[in-house]
């Protein structure tokens, strides 16, 4: 008995075939009719090997509308911030569903989307938002993936423009003192632990009484204040880093509690409040006490978020080296610290400058050394008394028993030799010969 044959064709009157299946008791029939019987036993082909390997989508699924889809994936998410959700609905509420809202999910394709970020990058927006607005669409993509309703995401390959990092603003101190005699005083300790504590808006206007130690000058980031379309909300730093505990120095710590015995904070209570009372809106606060503030300074264009960079490059500024920055700063890597405030460590450069410039210096000395070569070779007593005489440059050239005899008179630059590979014959360690400096 042969194999019986996955789903039928049928001959249509206008001499057409038309292939159909069933799938999950439900009968499927191919929208597209092809011009011979061999063309829909091909189509039925595919789609059997596409059940059998469980990549098959229903092409039904593919007509959904994207509003509709954007819909239901919007009542779906579950594992994002507030902030950060009321920020991804609006990129797909100003950007996103005016551009694909009508359109049926099998209708975008990878050049719909392609036009699509051109057109937003020849707009005048800014290669962020033309990013974001990208990121957020690939997301729904990618989702209607995994829900079953595409085969394959339109955005998979879409090339985004280049966002450059803009360069960052730095006070110093004298311009911080400036900014917190120049804000309302209730305020002033807030710029004080963003300029040398490095806490973020949301951590200040989130921080507690209790969560503030005068006697040893720290204060533990917890919990932070987001304010979505006008309502606070509370919860956790974004990062297992952000959740951290920060030492301060006088100049903040006792403002702070100065404050504290001020405004008479119990320990739940918020530190910093709206004048009114109650948590303070980031915008509100902005635009009543942040600006005018920065003008009387003499400060313009400065963003709260600028007193985070200031404290680290205060931090660095006084000697703190990149781990130190990086756990202050609740970073969650020394590697981005370094990649942002990398330029920042004094001296780096010149160290390193300097080490190249000795090495330069000992291949120079060798090339003489080779070209007044005595005719006993290498082991002659004339090279012994040039080991003597030049005890660094020895260390490139292949070892002898008489080129142990180097000189004791500077011991960390006779041992540089003996860190090299077989024959000592490696490069030095650059921060041997830092040290031997």
């Amino acid at each position: 008995m042969g194999r019986r044959q996955f789903g039928s064709v049928r001959r249509l009157p206008s001499g057409r075939w038309q292939a159909s299946y069933w799938h999950l008791g439900i009968r499927h029939i191919a929208e597209i009719t092809q011009m011979t019987k061999a063309d829909a036993n091909a189509f039925l082909a595919a789609a059997e090997t596409q059940i059998r390997r469980g990549s098959w989508v229903d092409p039904w699924a593919a007509r959904m509308l994207f509003a509709d889809w954007a819909e239901e994936w919007r009542t779906s998410i579950v594992d994002l911030r507030p902030s950060t959700k009321a920020r991804d609905l609006g990129y797909l509420e100003r950007y996103v569903l005016p551009r694909f809202g009508k359109l049926e999910l099998g209708q975008i394709d990878h050049m719909a989307v392609r036009a699509w970020v051109a057109e937003l990058s020849g707009s005048g927006l800014s290669p962020a938002t033309t990013t974001k607005a990208a990121q957020i669409l690939g997301k729904l993509m990618k989702a209607a993936v995994q829900a079953g309703l595409l085969i394959k995401s339109p955005c998979d390959g879409i090339r985004l423009p280049r966002i450059e990092r803009t360069e960052m603003r730095f006070l110093d101190a004298t311009e911080v003192r400036a900014l917190a005699a120049a804000i309302d005083p209730r305020y002033k300790a807030t710029v004080l632990l963003a300029a040398y504590g490095g806490l973020r808006a949301g951590e200040l206007f989130g921080l507690r009484a209790k969560r503030v130690d005068p006697l040893r000058r720290t204060i533990t980031v917890a919990e932070t204040l987001v304010d979505v379309g006008g309502h606070p909300y509370f919860g956790p730093p974004k990062t297992r880093a952000g959740h951290r505990t920060v030492p301060l120095p006088r100049v903040a710590a006792e403002p702070l509690a100065e404050h504290l015995v001020t405004y008479g904070r119990k320990p739940d209570d918020l530190v910093f409040t709206a004048p009114e009372g109650g948590p303070v809106q980031l915008n509100v606060w902005r635009r009543r006490f942040w600006a005018p503030a920065v003008r009387a300074a003499g400060l313009a264009h400065l963003r709260p978020h600028d007193l985070r960079h200031t404290a680290v490059a205060l931090w660095i500024a006084a000697g703190a080296n990149p781990k130190e920055a990086a756990t202050r700063a609740g970073h969650t890597s020394v590697s981005f610290t370094l990649d942002r405030y990398g330029h920042l460590f004094p001296g780096s450069e010149q160290r390193l400058n300097d080490a190249l410039d000795l090495l330069a210096d000992e291949a120079s000395d060798e090339a003489v050394d080779v070209d007044d070569e005595p005719p006993d070779g290498p082991s002659g007593p004339e090279n012994e008394l040039r080991a003597r005489q030049n005890p660094v440059s020895i260390a490139h050239v292949a070892r002898t028993p008489e080129s142990d005899t180097v000189s004791d008179a500077n011991p960390q630059l006779s041992d540089l030799g003996k860190e090299g590979g077989r024959c000592g014959t490696r490069t030095h360690d650059l921060s041997r010969v830092k040290a031997a400096l």
